[in-house]
């Protein structure tokens, strides 16, 4: 049996850019043998575009990135819960769906520990949604059978920002958060039930 990832909480505010360069050269230096990782941390403000996003930059203060991720237009800042997914794939037997969906379905498991109710999916659209309303964004990317990034749950942040974007390429879309839908404030409070459910998930 393949061992579970091990988590990593990275500390303060990490810069996107950091966190995006350090799972590059995670990925291109890992070995068949190189257990898999989860990373948890918070962004300092910051836009992300993915490889689809067709939204041009949002003026103002906050800075964009262009990623090699799948996915638009969303935004990062502190209050949100990011979880980097670095997998081996192949070695797991495991498809980008199963992984999107053990993403999603820790999400909604979670959400439900907190007693939120009404979490789904969309088909198309990867992501978690109370009612009409998005809580969780995802966007991966795929090299050589492994994975980077991964998703990004709102907990207690400031939503403005995501005013200036269509998120996630939907115009109009509703943002929410879980201290907003009765559930804690605290990153690593949603943390410490969101990872073990996760790592079930990539048991099988």
């Amino acid at each position: 049996m393949i061992e579970d990832p091990k988590v990593r909480r990275l500390p303060g505010m990490v810069e996107f850019h950091d966190s995006w360069r350090a799972m590059r050269e995670f990925s291109e230096a890992r070995s068949g043998g190189t257990p898999d990782e989860i990373w948890v941390l918070e962004h300092a403000p910051v836009y992300t575009r993915g490889r689809n996003a067709k939204e041009p930059s949002p003026p103002g203060p906050i800075p964009t990135v262009d990623t090699d991720r799948g996915g638009d237009l969303t935004y990062h800042g502190p209050g949100q819960l990011v979880v980097y997914a670095l997998i081996d794939l192949a070695r797991r037997k495991m498809g980008v769906r199963h992984l999107v969906s053990a993403l999603e379905s820790a999400v909604q498991d979670t959400l439900a520990r907190f007693y939120i109710g009404g979490a789904g999916t969309r088909a198309g659209a990867p992501g978690v949604y109370v009612g009409d309303a998005k809580i969780a964004s995802l966007g991966l990317r795929i090299r050589s059978g492994r994975s980077y990034h991964g998703l990004a749950l709102n907990v207690a942040m400031d939503l403005s920002p995501f005013a200036a974007i269509a998120p996630c390429g939907y115009q109009g879309l509703r943002m929410t958060q879980i201290a907003d839908c009765g559930g804690p404030g605290d990153v690593d409070r949603v943390a410490a039930v969101l990872i073990p459910e996760l790592l079930t998930r990539l048991r099988h």
